[in-house]
């Protein structure tokens, strides 16, 4: 009897542990901004600004847009360069002028879903 009870017990324990390690992959799977450049509410000198987007996860670049909101609330559709890294997005802003802006972001992620986000950030020209 105890040698079923010692079998159950590591039957039951493997089949949590297999549980725990596929819910950790499913929601590492979820593309999370880690990191941006400009990094989220700062202000930058103008009137050219590099940006860079670094997740937690590789994001499908194809199928990823940045956009900026203007001062103005005008909103342009940053180009994304060639990708150096599969977690990580890059674009240039360039010619913008002192005040507020909101880079807005879109990535698909590995696991197929699309994460949204906004990072806002001030430019002054020295």
């Amino acid at each position: 009897m105890d040698q079923r009870l010692a079998i159950v017990r590591i039957f039951a324990g493997t089949l949590v542990l297999a549980v725990l390690l596929v819910a950790g992959r499913l929601i590492e799977a979820h593309a999370i901004l880690k990191e941006s450049s400009p990094a989220a509410n700062a202000t930058v000198l103008g009137p050219d600004v590099s940006i860079t987007l670094k997740y937690n996860v590789r994001v499908d670049s194809a199928r990823s847009k940045v956009q900026l909101s203007h001062p103005d609330e005008s909103v342009t559709d940053l180009p994304l360069l060639k990708q150096v890294s599969p977690d990580t997005l890059s674009s240039k802003a360039t010619g913008l002028t002192p005040g507020a802006y909101k880079l807005q972001w879109q990535v698909l992620a590995p696991d197929g879903h699309i994460t949204r986000g906004v990072v806002p950030f001030s430019v002054k020209v020295s």
